[in-house]
């Protein structure tokens, strides 16, 4: 096998920056192979004998055989009744595990209100933003296998993120201000300054770039929304032709749409296959998520959660599509991302297939933006690592996770995360957004650990 780091150091490559993409993704394929032909043996075995190879199971216990109280965690119960009898939620599906057993996996209400079909434990939801850390996942992949570095720069794989420009206000013209937040079409009257530095993967993945963020350089750029025929190569230059809101490395601002998308295109680009494809072989596949897709195939339609209440907000998102959109486009279920919480609880490790190294897992949780993290750095005992928010002091978060516990939601109100300090993984899938439903549902878990 050749070496990548031999590669780096001989004359072909050094100055022949264009072809950098094309010789990792040919050391990717090649390690690919390596990594996949026990794999690859025993799925032709399986094919050869007419058998499908099944997702394997998740242990599950009593609660009390893993240090929790039946009692107490019947709790969840009442909170998700209580959110959905106030017509806050139609419907939740539930899922908690301690040391890696299931000890809770309840469906509640109704998964169509108009038709009055209830809830059930595989209905598939929209992710939204809870897609994020799946991105986080397939990101430190890249780095573990040395084919991108977080301290490079887009512009490296994406010449068009160069000579990047930042919005300011038109006034004062002896102060660059980049405002928090403009409402589009309400823009006041701006400048453009250049940026004093390259935006990076970190700036991507840690939502510090300023690429997309909704401030003053979002609103005047005006962009078209995503078309049926549109990929992850067709926007990316749109998105280097957009001002940043602010100086890279400057603030912390939430980048929904765009800042995770630029990272999946660069991972296409160094692995050599899509985005959809890279996470189905690498991660969906290993981890038997098997109901985790982008496009969801129209078999399993009828299991999708008919959103009720949105006054039409959830259309677009269910329309013919070819974008793969890291920020916000998979579709799953509670059980999928209760498996994938799994691997990184098991610090990257599950049902037998490694995805990470412990130490990735640890750097991906790991505040990575010093005290930048919420508007104007104002989110007290918490940070922010790769793609997921960290409880740095659940006192001073207001949290029921424990120190350490990381994870992030979506705009339709899931959300997913591990909590190493007491063992636990748990998945919320509703599809109205309710941060009282989250809490409850939380503090419902941290008052069920008795052991």
């Amino acid at each position: 096998m050749i070496e990548k780091k031999r590669l780096v150091r001989t004359g072909f490559v050094a100055g022949r920056k264009s072809r950098m993409p094309a010789l990792r993704a040919g050391c990717r394929r090649v390690r690919r192979r390596t990594q996949w032909l026990a794999s690859g043996i025993l799925l032709a075995l399986v094919a050869i004998a007419g058998m499908a190879l099944p997702a394997q199971e998740i242990p599950t216990a009593s609660p009390e055989d893993v240090g929790m109280s039946s009692e107490r965690l019947r709790e969840i119960d009442a909170v998700m009744k209580r959110h959905i009898d106030a017509g806050e939620i139609q419907g939740a599906v539930t899922a908690v595990a301690r040391r890696g057993k299931v000890v809770h996996f309840e469906a509640y209400g109704l998964m169509d209100v108009e038709r009055a079909r209830s809830m059930e434990r595989d209905a598939i939801f929209r992710m939204a933003s809870s897609s994020k850390p799946v991105l986080g996942v397939a990101a430190m992949m890249m780095i573990e296998e040395g084919l991108f570095d977080p301290a490079d720069e887009v512009a490296k794989y994406l010449p068009e993120f160069e000579n990047m420009q930042v919005a300011v206000l038109r006034e004062p013209a002896d102060e660059d201000i980049s405002p928090e937040f403009v409402v589009p079409g309400q823009e006041p009257e701006h400048r453009l300054v250049p940026s004093k530095r390259p935006i990076t993967i970190h700036d991507l993945l840690t939502h510090t770039a300023g690429l997309g963020s909704y401030g003053l350089g979002t609103a005047v750029a005006k962009l078209p929304d995503v078309g049926p025929d549109d990929t992850l190569a067709s926007r990316a230059p749109l998105y280097a032709a957009m001002p940043l809101d602010f100086q890279p490395g400057s603030r912390w601002g939430y980048s929904p749409r765009y800042g995770h998308d630029v990272v999946a295109r660069i991972i296409e680009i160094v692995s050599g296959e899509s985005y959809d494809e890279f996470l189905r072989q690498r991660i969906f596949e290993p981890l038997g998520m098997v109901d985790t897709h982008f496009f969801l195939p129209p078999e399993k339609e009828s299991r999708r959660v008919a959103i009720h209440g949105l006054d039409g907000k959830a259309k677009g998102w269910d329309k013919p599509s070819r974008y793969a959109s890291a920020s916000g486009g998979l579709s799953s279920t509670a059980e999928d991302f209760l498996r994938f919480e799994q691997m990184l609880a098991g610090g990257g490790e599950r049902f037998g297939n490694r995805l990470l190294s412990p130490e990735s897992v640890a750097r991906m949780a790991s505040d990575q933006v010093d005290g930048l993290y919420g508007r104007g750095g104002k989110q007290p005992g918490s940070g922010f690592g790769y793609a997921v928010s960290v409880v740095l002091d659940p006192v001073a978060a207001k949290s029921a996770r424990g120190k350490g516990a990381f994870g992030w939601g979506g705009a339709f109100g899931t959300t997913s995360w591990t909590d190493p300090a007491n063992e636990i993984t748990a998945v919320l899938m509703v599809q109205q957004g309710s941060k009282g439903v989250s809490t409850g549902f939380e503090s419902a878990i941290r008052e069920a650990i008795v052991d």
